[in-house]
């Protein structure tokens, strides 16, 4: 795995970022965790290329993903429990019957601490790389 890999994770990451921004813009708050989810999963597959030089395992379980890189004893306190609730936003959102009452859980302020606390666990993770 390349570099070249590494870096496509990355801009997936980005427009995913970028994605949650709109959704906060548009009231969709939801999609903010779920996006905020996606973004942290494809930085951390990008972690995944480059310390293991393969393709990274085919999961959304950010605990997982964690778990593999060399620095996941770093990842502690508030990153490590924020990297903990975005973790069940994937799955939680993935059932309709879920979503409703999820929906009803993520107010506007929620959103955008979840928003900038994936901003902020981004730039550690890439300091990382």
């Amino acid at each position: 795995m390349s570099k070249k890999t590494a870096d496509n994770w990355l801009a997936l990451a980005e427009y995913d970022l970028e994605t949650a921004r709109a959704m906060l813009a548009t009231k969709r708050y939801l999609y903010v965790a779920f996006m905020c989810q996606q973004a942290i999963e494809k930085t951390l597959k990008a972690c995944y290329v480059l310390q293991h030089q393969k393709t990274p395992p085919y999961t959304h379980n950010l605990l997982r993903l964690v778990a593999e890189l060399a620095f996941a004893g770093d990842l502690t306190g508030d990153r490590r429990e924020h990297v903990e609730v975005l973790n069940s936003y994937y799955v939680e959102s993935r059932y309709t019957e879920d979503m409703e009452s999820l929906m009803k859980t993520i107010t506007e302020e929620k959103a955008k601490a979840l928003l900038a606390s994936t901003e902020e666990v981004l730039r550690w993770l890439k300091s990382r790389m």
